[in-house]
C-alpha cells in the first residue's frame, strides 16, 4: 500500500509513519508540507501523493485553548477532515481519522462501547465529533477513538499526562494526579500497530475504540509507574471537582476495545504491559 500520513511529526503521527514504513510505502506530511486547513492545499497534496490510504494524525489538541479559539479548533478537527475525505473520494483512497474519548460526556460507569451515543461537552469535543461525521464522506473510512496517549515515535514528541507523571516520579517531585478520573491509557506503538492491522486485514470500516486493554484512575496509573521505576510514589491526589479548567473533561473515560480485538485477530495488550514496555525503552 501507498500510505499518506498527515501530521507525521506529531506524537502519534511519527509512530504511525514508522510502523507503516516497515512494510509499505509511506508519504509523510508535516506542517511544513501544507496547511491542513487549506482545502486547495490538501487536494493538491493528496493528488500528488496518489495514496491508497490517508491516515490523518493532525489536529488541534489544545482542549482548553479551543474554548477561546473555536474557529481554529473547528478548522483543524472538522473541516480539515472534510477536505481529506473529499481528497480520498477523488483518488478512491481509504481514510483513517483519529477521534477522542472526549466525544462522550463521562457519566458512564463501565467501559464505553462504540454504540453509546456521543454527548460532547466542550468545543474541542464537538470539533472531534464533527470530524468523525465528515470522515464518512470518504469511500471507505475508519474512525479510531483514542485516549490518554503516551510514548514517542522516531522524530516525534513525547508528551501527555503519563509523561508528566513519569517525569515527576523520576525527578522525585510531588505529582498532582486525579484520583477519580478513569482512563484507558494507550501506547502509541500499540495504537499504530492496530491501525495498520485493521488496514491490512481489510477489516470492516467504521468506528473503533483503539485503546490498550483495561482501565484505571490516574492515581492507579501513577502507582504502577512508580512500582515499575522502583521509586517512591509521591502524589497529591485531587478530585475532578477540585480543579477548575476552561473546558469540561469527561470524568469516566474508559473505552471498551471489545469490537477492535476480533477485527485485529488478537487482543490489544493491557495498559500495564504497554507501560512496562514504554518505561523499558
Amino acid at each position: 500500500m501507498r500510505i499518506a500520513v498527515v501530521g507525521a511529526r506529531g506524537q502519534l503521527g511519527a509512530a504511525m509513519a514508522h510502523e507503516c514504513g516497515k512494510r509499505h510505502e509511506v508519504v509523510a506530511f508535516d506542517r511544513a508540507s501544507f496547511d491542513v486547513t487549506d482545502d486547495g492545499a490538501v487536494a493538491a497534496a493528496m493528488r500528488g501523493a496518489k495514496p491508497d490510504v490517508i491516515i490523518n494524525c493532525s489536529g488541534y489538541n489544545a482542549v482548553d485553548a479551543a474554548e477561546a479559539h473555536p474557529v481554529e479548533a473547528l478548522k483543524a478537527n472538522a473541516f480539515a477532515v472534510r477536505s481529506l475525505a473529499r481528497a480520498a473520494r477523488e483518488s478512491g483512497a481509504t481514510l483513517v481519522q483519529f477521534s477522542s474519548d472526549f466525544v462522550f460526556d463521562g457519566t458512564a460507569s463501565t467501559p464505553m462501547t462504540e454504540e453509546l451515543p456521543p454527548n460532547p461537552r466542550s468545543t474541542y469535543a464537538t470539533s472531534k465529533l464533527l470530524g468523525e461525521w465528515f470522515a464518512a464522506d470518504a469511500p471507505v473510512s475508519y474512525v479510531l477513538r483514542v485516549e490518554s496517549l503516551f510514548g514517542v515515535g522516531p522524530g516525534g514528541s513525547d508528551k501527555g499526562s503519563l509523561t508528566s507523571i513519569v517525569n515527576g516520579l523520576r525527578a522525585g517531585t510531588v505529582v498532582k494526579v486525579f484520583g477519580d478520573r478513569t482512563v484507558s491509557p494507550t501506547y502509541i506503538v500499540d495504537c499504530a500497530a492496530a491501525t495498520l492491522g485493521l488496514l491490512e486485514r481489510r477489516s470492516a470500516p467504521g468506528v473503533y475504540h483503539c485503546v490498550n486493554s483495561g482501565f484505571a484512575t490516574w492515581h492507579e496509573v501513577g502507582m504502577e509507574a512508580a512500582r515499575l521505576l522502583g521509586v517512591e510514589p509521591r502524589f497529591q491526589v485531587v478530585a475532578v471537582a477540585d480543579v477548575t479548567l476552561p473546558a469540561a473533561r469527561p470524568q469516566y473515560c474508559a473505552l471498551s476495545n471489545a469490537k477492535l480485538n476480533p477485527a485485529l485477530g488478537y487482543v490489544m495488550p493491557t495498559w500495564q504491559d504497554a507501560l512496562r514496555r514504554y518505561l523499558s525503552r
